[in-house]
């Protein structure tokens, strides 16, 4: 018996130009290993700035797009595979560009019926300056991922992040200023049209940032999160919302943050190529509704299409 992707040629795009590089390099390697394991001829990219002229090159069946941030993610290079007119996975350039854009992200979902967080964009050297709103708050770049550059102000800071005016700052000049909420870290994934489960995140740190998402024994995941059902279903539910008004494909993931006190749960941001690991939230996900990382990756490619 033939295996499910014999004859299938599939170029893996990783690596890439972001501060995820890292991220999406090993996310790259374990979907590479699973995809030669389905039997399917495998070429790793290493997308550079020469991406388009390699890929017209090689002309593969479908393009396995695990970069993540960047021109990677954020519907750029989506544009790149359209104009190729290559099958690729994932979302296509609209859903990418919007929910990269965490600003715009928020407008679209909110007027879906997502609860979102309040707050808004700022110039970075107004919210290096002063408090532009009563701590605790949340600044995080408008448009990376992998909690790059994020920073939590806690109640009593004397200043704000002075991080946020040096001249090494590489992310832009306007930053998502947030309410802080208390609680519990979650996580959701969704599969075409269809939510996996809900996973608590707990970060060794206390704060869920960089470190704790990709560090060794940085967090841990507990799936299913330990949640009230009420709460859960409204989680499933508004992740399958996101997905939809911001016209995603294939898989997912959003991110939340729930005050169990005052039952509050709110849509932080969606991930449009989310990490691609065993130990990854949204393979940890499908493998416990049954589905293993070799399955989750067959059908990711199998979803691949032109145009997205």
């Amino acid at each position: 018996m033939a295996a499910p992707l014999s004859g299938k040629h599939v170029a893996v795009l990783m690596g890439g130009l972001s501060s995820e590089r890292e991220v999406s390099l090993s996310s790259g390697r374990a979907c590479s290993a699973a995809l030669e394991r389905l039997g399917a001829k495998v070429t790793q990219v290493d997308a550079g700035r020469d991406v388009a002229q390699v890929l017209a090159g090689l002309r593969p069946d479908v393009a396995f797009n695990i970069l993540h941030g960047g021109w990677g993610e954020d519907g750029r290079l989506q544009g790149v595979l359209d104009i190729l007119e290559i099958p690729y996975t994932h979302s296509g350039v609209l859903a990418s560009a919007l929910a990269m854009d965490k600003a715009k992200a928020k407008a679209v979902m909110a007027a879906a019926g997502v609860q979102v967080p309040g707050g808004g964009l700022f110039d970075r050297f107004e919210a290096a300056r002063e408090h532009v709103m009563a701590p605790p708050y949340v600044v995080k770049p408008n448009a990376e991922g992998s909690s790059v550059g994020v920073f939590l102000v806690f109640e009593g800071a004397n200043s704000p992040p002075q991080e946020l005016a040096s001249p090494g700052w590489t992310f832009g000049d306007q930053v998502m200023v947030e309410p802080y909420v208390a609680g519990k870290e979650l996580a959701v994934a969704v599969m075409g049209d269809k939510a996996l489960a809900v996973t608590e995140i707990v970060p060794r740190t206390g704060f869920y940032d960089y470190e704790a998402k990709y560090g060794e024994g940085g967090s841990s995941h507990v799936c299913p999160a330990p949640i009230p059902e009420a709460a859960r279903e409204r989680a499933l539910r508004m992740a399958e919302q996101a997905h939809a008004a911001l016209g995603c494909r294939g898989l997912t993931r959003s991110d939340f943050r729930y005050d169990d006190i005052k039952d509050l749960l709110v849509l932080l941001e969606v991930n449009t190529q989310p990490g691609m690991t065993p130990t990854s939230l949204a393979p940890e996900q499908a493998a416990h509704l049954g589905m293993g990382f070799d399955q989750l990756v067959q059908w990711i490619v199998e979803d691949a299409s032109w145009p997205r």
